[in-house]
């Protein structure tokens, strides 16, 4: 019988709107302390001591290693005859960024391994000049995501400038000739107030060489929301510059587009597209001079307009693609070296990736672009100049990332590049379920397993449900070897997400978040009903926000799940924008600064809803020391709670990891991960891996409360 580690329980309560709000782990916000260390070290103890003694868990993950061994390749973008993309090969810990010349030999741009043999680098983004001759590119190191940002030469390979701090999340806009660009940084942590130093961002012009914090000049941004995000773009002609803004990870953005022929670089001359409208707005103007506008605005399934920029406002737009009553318009190409000139559309129908092709002065419908199959499409690239051929990412369940090209002369779909790796992948047999929520509303859901199997067995239910995240199927080597095992997995469509437009995604934030844990509750017990499951053999899985949704689930519905892995979550919701990025989701959420959305917080918030006497599932917790995104003193006080709380004998286990962050991650640390896990939730719902003696449950006295 093994105790949990010691957790002092504060009697910390506090007055908020009227509500009496208890918070007796406060003591581990606290990551430096040495009570918080002294906790982590016992439970990183105690994880190990059940997680090293996990049937199969050895074998499963040598499976899951070559399931990834397919490794990855990424559609080109291209710069004349210049190709620029990313390839992992099934031997390398990161994508790599390499160039192919005019002749087809390709050189390496950017290797995370050269530069950090240790693995914890990554490659954050990139972008080449219009000419293709220089490149800019971000890394961060230990999963802080950070991004230092660089400019290399691309014939030698040499770096010509950085790093550049500060610049997280910032788009690269070059201008003509490579000499500058546009981008954003945020303002250096002494000139904000304490506590905001990852806001605060500002639009900067700058020149390749020069010194940034003395020679960049300031564009835009001063004076506005701290929280703000920016994005800029340049045209191909280097004429109109594009700036956007949205506050946080709201879902509606204001626009403005700038005339760099008429005003200078330094001080362009910015005019609305679009201020203080709840809608998501891009613009793009083509190489025939027309503004190309997507939008949700008055379409929350998007729709695609032109225009003039010179005058873009809203009452000169013209819809080329109207909203489609049924898919999720995505995105779009041009295709203009053909006597009919074309545009491509991008969609998601429910989820799945679809094509059409279009009349590009008129937007009527000429006809559908192949796929190979029922998958996700990855985004439509174009050659700058224009041409007659496009290229696309393409995956599902079994296939590991390709690249198709598709010939609007012919009308053909090739495969360009394939994963590079050779791989067996399981026989796997997925489809999609409707079924019904709490509310009556339809939502879906793509179930993976074995053919032939019948009856119930150890199922995985997997969601997201926020920030406009669709979850379209993709190869995984997660899914691939719990199915391979017997178990199925099921991926879950909820609300709350972009599958079936801005709608939906409103329909799971703010005051309707509920919606979204319904949602998953009714996809559990539509698993039941059918027959592939139970709640003994049932684990639900989920990171991020994806991590609050579990959290939700296993507070809201304990008796329905046997299993809980709950990675990197959200789930003190009265204190969240207090840490990591918080603020920049009270958009998403609410804030707990205003009473009425407390409320909604209050009333779902995980670490508010654990009672003592409750019998709880087993729990695995998972987090990153280097998380700059989502504090992981959520799991660690979550952890806590249930651990003295729960009348189950199921165990509550934290899995912490250092020096990785919220996102990307080497493969063999991502190995590492999936086989805990997995392996954590197959010996909890009874199936039986590969090199394992059985299939049963842990025993229910290795650990108790």
């Amino acid at each position: 019988m093994t105790p949990y580690p010691p957790a002092q329980r504060q009697d910390i309560v506090e007055e908020i709107h009227g509500h009496r709000v208890a918070d007796p782990y406060r003591w581990l916000e606290d990551a430096g302390s040495e009570a918080t260390a002294e906790w982590l070290a016992a439970q990183d103890k105690l994880f190990h001591k059940v997680a090293d003694a996990l049937p199969g868990r050895e074998r499963l993950r040598r499976r899951l290693a070559e399931l990834l061994g397919a490794g990855s390749v990424g559609a080109p973008v291209w710069r004349g005859e210049r190709s620029f993309f990313t390839r992992r090969t099934a031997d390398q810990e990161h994508p790599v960024l390499l160039t192919a010349d005019p002749d087809g030999t390709e050189r390496v741009l950017v290797d995370p391994m050269a530069l950090d043999p240790g693995g914890t680098t990554t490659l954050d983004g990139w972008q080449p000049d219009k000419e293709g001759r220089r490149l800019a590119y971000k890394v961060s190191t230990g999963g802080d995501e950070e991004s230092l940002l660089y400019v290399m030469d691309v014939a030698t390979g040499e770096r010509v400038e950085g790093p550049i701090d500060r610049s997280r999340y910032s788009s690269v806009a070059w201008l003509p000739g490579g000499e500058a660009y546009y981008y954003v940084r945020r303002l250096p942590a002494r000139d904000v107030p304490e506590g905001e130093e990852q806001y605060h961002r500002r639009v900067y012009l700058h020149r390749v060489g020069t010194e940034p914090d003395t020679a960049d000049v300031l564009i835009f941004g001063a004076g506005m929301d701290k929280t703000n995000y920016y994005g800029v773009g340049v045209s191909r002609d280097g004429r109109w510059l594009t700036v956007s803004s949205s506050q946080g990870t709201a879902p509606r953005n204001d626009l403005w587009i700038a005339d760099l022929s008429a005003s200078p670089l330094e001080s362009p001359e910015l005019r609305v597209v679009q201020e203080g409208v709840d809608a998501g707005t891009g613009l793009h103007v083509g190489r025939d001079g027309r503004a190309y506008i997507f939008t949700d605005r008055d379409a929350p399934r998007s729709r695609l307009c032109v225009t003039d920029p010179s005058d873009p406002s809203y009452e000169t737009w013209r819809d080329l693609i109207p909203q489609d009553p049924e898919a999720v318009l995505t995105d779009f190409a041009i295709l203009d070296a053909l006597d009919r000139p074309v545009l491509l559309a991008g969609w998601t129908r429910h989820a799945i990736g679809e094509i059409t092709v279009h009349d590009l002065e008129t937007g009527e419908r000429l006809g559908s672009v192949p796929t190979p199959g029922l998958g996700s499409i990855g985004g439509i690239v174009e050659r700058p100049e224009g041409g007659h051929e496009a290229w696309f990412g393409y995956t599902d369940n079994v296939t590991p990332s390709s690249v198709m090209r598709y010939d609007a002369r012919t009308g053909e779909t090739t495969l360009w590049a394939s994963a590079p790796g050779t791989v067996e992948v399981p026989e796997v047999e997925t489809r999609q379920v409707a079924y019904t929520s709490r509310d009556g509303t339809e939502v879906r859901m793509l179930v993976a397993s074995r053919p032939g199997l019948s009856g119930p067995r150890p199922a995985i239910l997997y969601g997201y449900g926020g920030f406009n995240i669709s979850l379209t199927p993709a190869y995984s080597a997660s899914i691939l070897a719990w199915v391979e095992a017997g178990g199925v997995y099921a991926v879950a469509n909820l609300r709350g997400g972009s599958e079936e437009g801005e709608e939906w995604h409103r329909a799971g934030m703010r005051d309707r978040k509920q919606n979204v844990f319904d949602d998953f509750h009714a996809a559990a017990e539509r698993l039941i009903a059918d027959g592939l499951t139970t709640p003994a053999r049932l684990a639900i899985s989920g990171g991020s926000n994806g991590g609050l949704l579990v959290g939700a689930a296993l507070t809201q519905r304990p008796d329905l799940y046997r299993a809980v892995v709950c990675s990197a979550p959200l789930l003190d919701m009265v204190r969240y924008e207090r840490f990591g990025l918080g603020q920049t989701w009270n958009d998403e959420y609410g804030t707990a600064d205003d009473p009425e959305e407390f409320g909604w917080l209050i009333g779902y918030s995980p670490y508010h809803h654990v009672h003592a006497g409750t019998a709880y599932p087993a729990v695995l917790f998972t987090t990153f020391g280097s998380d700059t995104r989502v504090d992981p003193l959520h799991a660690r006080k979550m952890c806590a709670a249930l651990q003295h709380a729960t009348a189950s004998d199921a165990p509550v286990l934290l899995r912490n990891e250092a020096e990785v962050g919220h996102a990307a991650r080497s493969v063999s640390r991502s190995v590492d991960l999936m086989a805990d896990t997995l392996a954590f939730m197959a010996a909890q719902t009874g199936l039986a891996l590969p090199g394992s003696d059985h299939g049963d449950e842990l025993t229910d006295d290795l650990i108790t409360g």
